[in-house]
C-alpha cells in the first residue's frame, strides 16, 4: 500500500463553487434589464465568472421551469429571433431572498477570512 495522499483538486473546487452560486448572478441580470443570454454570457464574463453556453441554458431552463424567469421571442435584425429573458414577480421575491442570504454569508466568510489573516 502507497503512504501517497490523493491530489486535491482546486480546479474542481473552484468550479464547485461557481456552480452553486450561478443562479444568483445570472437573476441579478435578468433583474436589472430584460436581457438575451449572449449579453447574460458577456455580463458574466465582464464580472470574472467565465460561463459556457452548455452551463447557462440549463441554468435559464430550470429559473423558467421554477417560474422565477420567463422569455418572450423578440425578432432579430442580424438573424433568427431570440429569447428575451425578464423577471416575474416570483422571481423579483426569490432574489431578494437570495441578496439577503449572500450579504450575510459574504459577511461570515469575510469574518473567517479576517480571522485566518491575523492569524498567519
Amino acid at each position: 500500500m502507497s503512504d501517497e495522499k490523493p491530489q486535491y483538486n482546486i480546479e474542481n473546487a473552484k468550479s464547485q463553487m461557481r456552480k452553486g452560486f450561478l443562479e444568483f448572478p445570472v437573476l441579478l441580470i435578468i433583474g436589472a434589464k430584460p436581457t438575451y443570454a449572449p449579453d447574460i454570457l458577456k455580463q458574466l464574463k465582464n464580472a470574472n465568472l467565465l460561463v459556457v453556453e452548455g452551463t447557462l441554458y440549463p441554468l435559464l431552463s430550470r429559473l423558467k421551469s421554477s417560474g422565477l424567469v420567463e422569455y418572450e421571442w423578440q425578432e432579430s435584425k442580424s438573424g433568427p429571433p431570440r429569447k428575451m429573458y425578464t423577471m416575474t414577480e416570483q422571481g423579483k421575491e426569490i432574489l431578494q431572498q437570495l441578496e439577503a442570504s449572500w450579504k450575510s454569508l459574504d459577511d461570515s466568510v469575510n469574518t473567517l477570512i479576517k480571522h485566518y489573516e491575523k492569524s498567519n
